[in-house]
């Protein structure tokens, strides 16, 4: 995971990357150039909340409320798969 991830980041797709979900397979994929990622359940649930303004911190408030899960363990799935993503140049961070 990056170093520089925390919950004060503001997540965004990168340039000419999205989420979209294919309908005939029933799953999400993230669409990048020459390239493509498919995302689970819990990927997609995250990726849908990236919008370039939204912190990774409401965000995984949002997501702890919405599944009544442990705040803790939310955060620490979320910033490593986010950081993972960042690394991967699937998502850049906002100024």
């Amino acid at each position: 995971m990056m170093a520089d991830v925390t919950e004060a980041r503001v997540p965004a797709f990168a340039r000419g990357t999205r989420l979209q979900r294919d309908q005939v397979r029933d799953q999400w994929v993230i669409q990048a150039p020459e390239r493509a990622f498919l995302a689970d359940p819990v990927a997609a649930e995250v990726l849908q909340r990236v919008d370039g303004e939204t912190s990774l911190g409401v965000m995984i408030d949002g997501l702890a409320t919405a599944f009544e899960a442990p705040r803790e363990v939310i955060a620490r799935d979320v910033l490593a798969m986010v950081g993972d993503l960042a690394d991967r140049q699937v998502l850049v961070w906002k100024a």
